[in-house]
């Protein structure tokens, strides 16, 4: 089946974005933040990594290198020479790879509360209670609560951990934190002058402004920082209209229609 066949494609218009979701994510579960988008000027295409959203069963390879790979056929497949890329958390670091391999197609970025493509330092401690999410919804409760500042009602915390249960397999979930985490490659990144913007989550402990600072900032000489405030590590639930003026105003700079 085609790249396309797992791709949710929003708008018409003649900006290109491709979005890349986070590791508790799926291609249909971006939350209210797709509704304040602006579908005459941009055209969304939100895919489904492998062992996520309509990909659960397609087995493997679970690696940056695969979802690069998949998003740069689904351009081909919806006749994108050159498009914008927007990436969630791990779908941040992500699209960092389709950069590095297709530098000439990829007009901008945008990353939203995103790993950075120098990984995620874990203690053993936090290797272990993140590793045992795959299998135990419990832990993936909690690891929203705590990267969202424990702020939010149990009601979205509930919901979201049963979504990211129902939209991936076991096996893809557990692979891709070391995907996100321990595949270190911005060596391939550093310094290309194309224009980025990085939102951080004012609550969020973990990938928040001076994380980005420290990484984002550094790798990429055009980058601006955006601080969402009210907002943790997921501002397409937390803060979706918002979140969708920032990001359209930076594309359409980015990206002159």
């Amino acid at each position: 089946m085609s790249n396309s066949n797992f791709a949710h494609v929003v708008g018409s218009g003649p900006r290109h974005v491709i979005a890349l979701n986070g590791w508790f994510g799926h291609a249909q579960g971006w939350g209210p933040f797709v509704q304040s988008l602006d579908t005459k000027s941009f055209t969304y295409a939100f895919m489904d990594q492998r062992g996520y959203g309509k990909r659960k069963g397609s087995g493997g390879p679970y690696t940056f290198a695969q979802i690069a790979s998949d998003a740069l056929a689904l351009a081909d497949e919806l006749g994108w020479k050159t498009f914008a890329l927007m990436g969630h958390s791990m779908g941040g670091g992500a699209i960092q790879m389709v950069l590095a391999d297709a530098p000439d197609r990829v007009q901008a970025l945008v990353g939203i509360t995103p790993v950075p493509a120098s990984g995620v330092p874990f203690d053993e401690a936090g290797w272990g209670f993140f590793s045992s999410a795959a299998k135990d919804v419990g832990a993936r409760r909690e690891i929203l609560n705590i990267t969202t500042g424990g702020r939010l009602t149990g009601t979205w915390l509930d919901a979201m951990a049963q979504s990211s249960l129902v939209h991936t397999d076991i096996e893809a979930f557990d692979a891709y934190l070391t995907a996100w985490a321990k595949t270190p490659f911005a060596e391939r990144i550093q310094g290309k002058a194309l224009p980025v913007l990085v939102v951080a989550g004012e609550h969020d402990p973990a990938l928040g402004a001076e994380t980005c600072k420290a990484t984002w900032l550094q790798h990429y000489p055009n980058a601006r920082l955006e601080v969402m405030s009210n907002a943790g590590h997921y501002p397409m639930d937390e803060t979706p209209v918002a979140l969708a003026t920032v990001v359209e105003a930076f594309l359409r700079e980015a990206m002159p229609g």
